[in-house]
């Protein structure tokens, strides 16, 4: 076999498309495939007599199949390494630009209400702080109310080997209300109403509301942005307080069925442990969270493109920066306040 087709090889091929009635894009294909063949081993292959008006269609198959350049060589690990580090670098700063862009949007939007408060959007702020806040209020006490607990049982199950139960209180108490109180809440309202805030602009990014805004001559930061972030700025404090508290009752109950503490010594020593200096710290938290919090959620929404999957990329990545974002600032203010003695 591979002696006859040496043979024909030498001696080159002829095709005689000139009989062929009905050609479609499988037929020129195999064609293709058969002048192909013997040109890669070296012979001539030619097609002759194929009709005119097949000529286009054998024409894009054989351009449509021409044999691929040969990959580009794979860089360097370490170069393709510091590529991405330097990527990711200029990614993280075009966001924080755009959350500074948004501030200083959101600071001229307020002063601009602040001269004219008439056009402020009043009722859609009462409307969404009855969304972030009272809605929010079952799912918030029922979490902090089990993060104080697991905190409580916890302690008390490793403070007892040591004869030191009471000190659980001490713990409890300064946690909750110092940091976990603040960042549970803010985490889960950055989960709950920032992914919501995301979404809804970016659908009224998608069906081209907001570029209607602009055509009817509203601003969309002082229409769509500045009640939500305001709402938000207002309900995170009330969110923190009411999880705090739940979050002592769910660890004072705890202590009093697992660890046998009583209610009273528990107030007692909580009153010691806890001053109002541990309160205010917690709470000063709060509205920069939010602010926090609203800012990237706007920012992401207004990003969004004309599709369902850059709606769901921008509604995750506003979860996510936003939690992180959280995490980072109340870092931040741990060490502020320990410069400062607080």
């Amino acid at each position: 076999m591979d002696a006859a087709i040496a043979g024909i090889v030498e001696r080159g091929v002829t095709i005689n498309a000139a009989h062929i009635e009905n050609l479609d894009t499988y037929g020129a294909w195999l064609i293709e495939r058969a002048i192909r063949t013997l040109t890669r081993k070296g012979g001539e292959a030619r097609l002759v007599g194929l009709r005119d008006d097949y000529r286009g269609l054998f024409e894009k198959v054989h351009v449509g199949t021409q044999v691929l350049s040969s990959p580009p060589p794979r860089p360097n690990s370490i170069v393709a390494t510091l590529e991405s580090v330097g990527r990711t670098m200029a990614s993280v700063g075009a966001d924080l630009v755009l959350l500074a862009e948004m501030l200083g949007l959101l600071i001229v939007a307020l002063q601009r209400v602040v001269r004219r408060p008439k056009s402020f959007r009043f009722t859609s702020m009462i409307h969404q702080i009855e969304r972030v806040a009272w809605r929010a209020v079952p799912i918030i006490l029922l979490i902090t109310v089990l993060i104080g607990a697991i905190l409580a049982q916890q302690g008390i199950f490793h403070f007892r080997k040591f004869g030191a139960d009471i000190y659980v209180i001490d713990m409890v108490g300064v946690l909750v209300l110092r940091e976990i109180g603040v960042l549970i809440v803010c985490i889960m309202v950055a989960g709950r109403s920032g992914s919501s805030y995301t979404a809804e602009l970016g659908t009224m990014r998608m069906r081209e509301e907001v570029d209607a805004l602009r055509t009817m001559g509203f601003d969309p930061i002082e229409v769509l942005i500045l009640p939500r972030i305001l709402a938000l700025v207002i309900a995170v404090p009330i969110l923190t307080f009411l999880g705090s508290m739940a979050a002592l009752y769910g660890g004072g109950l705890v202590a009093w069925l697992y660890g046998g503490i009583q209610p009273e010594v528990f107030l007692d020593r909580l009153r010691e442990a806890v001053t109002t200096t541990t309160f205010e710290v917690g709470m000063i938290k709060a509205p920069f969270m939010a602010l926090l919090i609203g800012i990237v959620a706007c920012v992401e929404g207004l990003q969004v493109g004309g599709s369902a999957e850059s709606l769901g990329e921008k509604t995750t990545n506003s979860v996510v920066k936003s939690i992180f974002l959280v995490i980072v600032l109340d870092g931040v203010f741990a060490m502020f306040f320990a410069s400062i003695g607080m």
